[in-house]
């Protein structure tokens, strides 16, 4: 079964910057997994700190995979310092 979710992250204003670059770096790293079906990094266009990825994942596994992941975890373990808040997990079922 396909895992679909959404991941909303906002960067300190003074880290904006820093934050697209490792995040960019996120997807060049996960598109390479097995599968990952989707993984789209978005800015938001009112609010250049706030960034938003769509993905898909083939099913559990593959998820579970990815976060545990090394990158993921140094990321997750050291994005303290440079988002404004905890990022928002939002786990989506597609029905159209």
């Amino acid at each position: 079964m396909k895992i679909n979710l959404t991941v909303i992250l906002e960067a300190k204003p003074e880290n904006s910057y820093k934050l697209k670059g490792l995040l960019q770096n996120l997807v060049v790293q996960t598109k390479k997994e097995i599968g990952c079906l989707q993984y789209d990094l978005y800015q938001n266009s009112d609010n250049v700190n706030e960034f938003i990825f769509h993905e898909i994942w083939e099913n559990k596994a593959a998820f579970d995979f990815h976060n545990s992941s090394e990158y993921i975890k140094d990321f997750f373990k050291n994005s303290p310092i440079i988002l404004n808040k905890a990022p928002r997990v939002i786990f989506t079922n597609k029905i159209a």
